[in-house]
């Protein structure tokens, strides 16, 4: 795939600034901003042609495979959701939760994927949704829009390493994100891909520095990855789903506190090590 020549002088320009400071010459982190961008694209890209299968289900009123497609949809917005947040009104409109609006899910201005989660799971109904959809289909397709010319800034991108399983750590182990789904497992391990794939791009800028830590952070991944794997519906592969959260044992979501809190910490430590502090 061709690096459209747009992407690669955005980028230039966007690291031409931290020469100065920059423990990493500004012209190393060119090409893994750059692939993170096509990473971001390639899931935005998905993540459309997802929602508007969930969508038109959710309009067609058929309740079954909107259940269904809930989950698959969200995950490829967990990956990249550093670069999704830097939208704030399309973050709120799409993933906002009914904790952010003073009167929760009969809020008219609370809208997106969980406003429709509590349609199709705590309700159990898609009447009146249609509205919700269709909004959602909206903003899905502005953000992809968006992002299509945006400079990526390379502190985001290296701290939405870190970002991510902290928000695992926050809302995916309590399981107060997918409250009426219990899809939580899903976004965990969309935030755990998405992660992943940040570390891996910017590795080889601090493997030759500190071997070490890259082997820390490679183990503490490959441990989550292994605990994950325990709930797959189909062994060994992610992409046929997970048990509902609700059949987690307390005493095993507290068991995934500590690893996870310990990779986002480790992993915070990347901007600094790159000057992106």
């Amino acid at each position: 795939m061709l690096i459209p020549r747009r992407v690669l002088l955005a980028a230039a320009l966007s690291l031409g600034a931290l020469q100065a400071q920059a423990a990493v010459a500004p012209q190393a982190l060119v090409a893994p901003i750059t692939d993170y961008k096509l990473y971001v694209l390639d899931n935005l890209e998905q993540f459309t042609e997802h929602t508007r299968a969930f969508t038109d289900a959710v309009k067609a009123g058929d309740l079954d495979r909107a259940q269904a497609l809930y989950a698959p949809s969200r995950v490829y917005y967990e990956r990249i959701e550093p670069i999704a947040e830097l939208f704030a009104d399309l973050d709120a409109s799409i993933d906002a939760r009914e904790d952010d609006y003073e009167h929760g899910v009969q809020d008219p201005t609370f809208t997106g994927f969980h406003r429709l989660e509590y349609g199709l799971f705590h309700e159990r109904s898609t009447d009146g949704m249609d509205v919700y959809a269709e909004r959602l289909m909206s903003d899905v397709n502005d953000l992809e829009q968006r992002v299509q010319d945006l400079t990526f800034p390379p502190e985001a991108v290296v701290g939405g390493a870190a970002a991510l399983m902290e928000e695992v750590a926050a809302t995916k182990v309590s399981g107060e994100e997918d409250r009426y789904s219990h899809t939580d497992l899903w976004d965990f391990q969309g935030n755990l891909d998405g992660s992943k794939k940040i570390f891996e791009l910017v590795k080889p800028l601090v493997e030759q520095d500190d071997p070490a830590f890259v082997a820390r952070i490679e183990s503490n991944f490959a441990a989550l990855e292994d605990t994950l794997a325990n709930y797959h519906l189909s062994e060994g592969d992610a992409s046929k789903g997970f048990q509902t959260y609700d059949k987690v044992s307390e005493r095993d979501r507290r068991a995934l506190v500590g690893p996870v809190t310990v990779l986002a910490e480790e992993l915070s430590t990347l901007r600094g090590m790159l000057g992106l502090d």
